[in-house]
Protein backbone atom coordinates (compact mmCIF):
# COMPACT_ATOMS: atom_id res chain seq x y z
CA UNK A 1 0.00 0.00 0.00
CA UNK A 2 1.50 3.67 -0.97
CA UNK A 3 2.15 6.02 2.09
CA UNK A 4 -1.47 7.89 2.13
CA UNK A 5 0.61 10.62 4.02
CA UNK A 6 3.74 11.52 3.36
CA UNK A 7 4.54 14.59 5.35
CA UNK A 8 3.58 12.65 8.48
CA UNK A 9 1.49 12.64 11.06
CA UNK A 10 2.29 17.01 12.57
CA UNK A 11 1.57 18.28 15.92
CA UNK A 12 -1.64 19.43 15.28
CA UNK A 13 -3.10 16.37 13.99
CA UNK A 14 -1.66 14.63 17.55
CA UNK A 15 -3.07 17.08 19.28
CA UNK A 16 -7.04 17.34 17.55
CA UNK A 17 -6.54 12.89 18.01
CA UNK A 18 -5.27 13.21 21.43
CA UNK A 19 -8.09 15.78 22.29
CA UNK A 20 -11.04 13.85 21.15
CA UNK A 21 -9.62 10.81 23.05
CA UNK A 22 -9.72 12.34 26.02
CA UNK A 23 -12.80 14.13 25.56
CA UNK A 24 -14.22 10.30 25.18
CA UNK A 25 -11.98 9.36 28.43
CA UNK A 26 -10.60 6.98 26.34
CA UNK A 27 -6.99 5.39 27.98
CA UNK A 28 -4.09 5.87 26.04
CA UNK A 29 -0.26 6.65 26.38
CA UNK A 30 1.64 8.44 23.46
CA UNK A 31 5.02 6.00 22.56
CA UNK A 32 7.25 5.63 19.65
CA UNK A 33 8.74 8.96 18.13
CA UNK A 34 5.59 11.15 19.57
CA UNK A 35 6.23 9.66 22.77
CA UNK A 36 10.06 10.67 23.24
CA UNK A 37 9.55 14.20 22.10
CA UNK A 38 6.91 14.54 24.51
CA UNK A 39 8.96 13.38 27.42
CA UNK A 40 12.06 16.23 26.08
CA UNK A 41 9.06 18.90 25.89
CA UNK A 42 9.77 19.59 22.04
CA UNK A 43 9.35 18.24 18.73
CA UNK A 44 12.92 16.63 17.26
CA UNK A 45 11.91 15.09 13.89
CA UNK A 46 9.50 14.37 11.72
CA UNK A 47 7.02 11.38 12.86
CA UNK A 48 5.30 8.90 10.42
CA UNK A 49 2.83 8.03 12.54
CA UNK A 50 1.51 8.58 16.17
CA UNK A 51 1.69 5.86 18.26
CA UNK A 52 -0.08 5.05 21.39
CA UNK A 53 -0.62 2.14 24.22
CA UNK A 54 -4.35 1.66 24.21
CA UNK A 55 -5.98 -0.09 27.62
CA UNK A 56 -7.20 -2.96 25.79
CA UNK A 57 -10.96 -2.40 27.76
CA UNK A 58 -11.01 0.86 25.68
CA UNK A 59 -9.82 0.09 22.39
CA UNK A 60 -13.32 -0.41 20.60
CA UNK A 61 -14.04 3.17 21.58
CA UNK A 62 -10.95 4.76 20.62
CA UNK A 63 -11.61 3.10 16.77
CA UNK A 64 -14.88 4.89 16.84
CA UNK A 65 -13.10 8.20 18.05
CA UNK A 66 -10.70 7.57 15.14
CA UNK A 67 -13.14 6.95 13.01
CA UNK A 68 -15.03 10.08 13.28
CA UNK A 69 -11.98 11.99 12.86
CA UNK A 70 -11.78 10.68 9.31
CA UNK A 71 -9.42 8.00 10.29
CA UNK A 72 -10.34 4.25 8.58
CA UNK A 73 -8.59 0.95 9.50
CA UNK A 74 -5.15 0.11 6.82
CA UNK A 75 -3.62 -2.51 8.88
CA UNK A 76 -5.12 -5.22 11.38
CA UNK A 77 -2.82 -7.51 12.87
CA UNK A 78 -5.50 -7.54 16.33
CA UNK A 79 -4.58 -8.38 19.07
CA UNK A 80 -1.27 -7.09 18.61
CA UNK A 81 -1.75 -3.53 16.65
CA UNK A 82 -3.83 -1.82 14.61
CA UNK A 83 -3.09 1.36 12.23
CA UNK A 84 -5.74 3.64 11.42
CA UNK A 85 -4.91 6.37 8.07
CA UNK A 86 -6.71 9.53 7.32
CA UNK A 87 -4.99 10.31 4.08
CA UNK A 88 -3.02 13.86 3.95
CA UNK A 89 -3.40 13.99 7.59
CA UNK A 90 -2.26 11.35 9.53
CA UNK A 91 -1.86 7.65 10.42
CA UNK A 92 -2.84 6.30 14.59
CA UNK A 93 -0.84 2.76 15.20
CA UNK A 94 -2.77 1.66 18.47
CA UNK A 95 -0.75 -1.06 20.58
CA UNK A 96 -3.85 -2.55 23.06
CA UNK A 97 -2.43 -3.44 26.48
CA UNK A 98 -4.57 -5.65 28.54
CA UNK A 99 -3.89 -5.10 32.80
CA UNK A 100 -4.31 -7.52 35.40
CA UNK A 101 -5.00 -7.03 38.95
CA UNK A 102 -2.02 -5.31 39.79
CA UNK A 103 -1.23 -2.52 37.41
CA UNK A 104 1.38 -4.57 34.90
CA UNK A 105 0.35 -4.48 30.91
CA UNK A 106 0.90 -6.79 28.74
CA UNK A 107 0.70 -6.50 24.82
CA UNK A 108 0.36 -9.27 22.64
CA UNK A 109 3.30 -9.43 20.13
CA UNK A 110 3.73 -11.26 16.70
CA UNK A 111 5.39 -14.73 17.73
CA UNK A 112 2.81 -15.49 20.50
CA UNK A 113 4.15 -14.19 23.78
CA UNK A 114 4.14 -10.38 24.73
CA UNK A 115 5.80 -6.88 25.59
CA UNK A 116 5.27 -6.38 29.45
CA UNK A 117 4.54 -2.67 30.94
CA UNK A 118 5.10 -2.96 34.72
CA UNK A 119 3.34 -0.21 36.73
CA UNK A 120 5.97 2.34 36.57
CA UNK A 121 5.97 2.16 32.39
CA UNK A 122 3.40 5.11 32.27
CA UNK A 123 4.46 8.29 32.95
CA UNK A 124 2.88 12.18 32.24
CA UNK A 125 4.85 14.88 30.61
CA UNK A 126 3.92 18.10 28.48
CA UNK A 127 4.46 19.15 24.84
CA UNK A 128 3.27 22.26 23.17
CA UNK A 129 1.54 23.22 26.76
CA UNK A 130 -0.35 20.12 26.28
CA UNK A 131 -0.47 17.80 29.21
CA UNK A 132 0.44 14.13 27.30
CA UNK A 133 0.00 11.05 28.89
CA UNK A 134 2.77 8.75 27.74
CA UNK A 135 4.92 5.67 28.03
CA UNK A 136 8.31 5.99 30.37
CA UNK A 137 11.49 6.87 28.96
CA UNK A 138 12.40 3.70 30.58
CA UNK A 139 9.71 1.87 28.63
CA UNK A 140 10.83 3.69 25.52
CA UNK A 141 14.28 2.08 25.65
CA UNK A 142 12.87 -1.30 26.40
CA UNK A 143 11.13 -1.31 23.42
CA UNK A 144 14.01 -0.15 21.35
CA UNK A 145 15.29 -3.40 22.66
CA UNK A 146 16.09 -6.46 20.30
CA UNK A 147 16.21 -5.61 16.95
CA UNK A 148 18.51 -3.46 14.67
CA UNK A 149 18.01 0.28 15.39
CA UNK A 150 17.48 2.66 12.20
CA UNK A 151 18.95 6.48 12.24
CA UNK A 152 15.04 7.31 13.93
CA UNK A 153 15.78 4.61 16.64
CA UNK A 154 19.38 6.03 16.99
CA UNK A 155 18.06 9.20 17.34
CA UNK A 156 15.56 8.69 20.02
CA UNK A 157 17.61 6.36 21.76
CA UNK A 158 20.29 9.67 22.27
CA UNK A 159 17.50 12.08 23.60
CA UNK A 160 16.20 9.09 26.42
CA UNK A 161 19.59 8.53 27.12
CA UNK A 162 20.13 12.43 27.53
CA UNK A 163 16.95 12.42 29.43
CA UNK A 164 18.36 9.28 32.15
CA UNK A 165 19.60 9.59 35.39
CA UNK A 166 21.39 6.74 35.45
CA UNK A 167 22.30 6.84 31.53
CA UNK A 168 20.39 4.06 29.60
CA UNK A 169 22.64 2.19 27.62
CA UNK A 170 22.49 3.15 24.02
Amino acid sequence: MADDNQDGTPWAEVARVLGALGTAACRVWVAGGWGVDTLVGRQTRPHRDLDLAVHADDEAAVVVVLEHLGYRVATDWRPVRVELVAPGRGRVDLHPVAFDARGHGHQADHDGGHFAYPRAAFAVATLHGVVVPCLSAEQQVRFHQGYEPREVDLHDLGLLADLADPPVPS
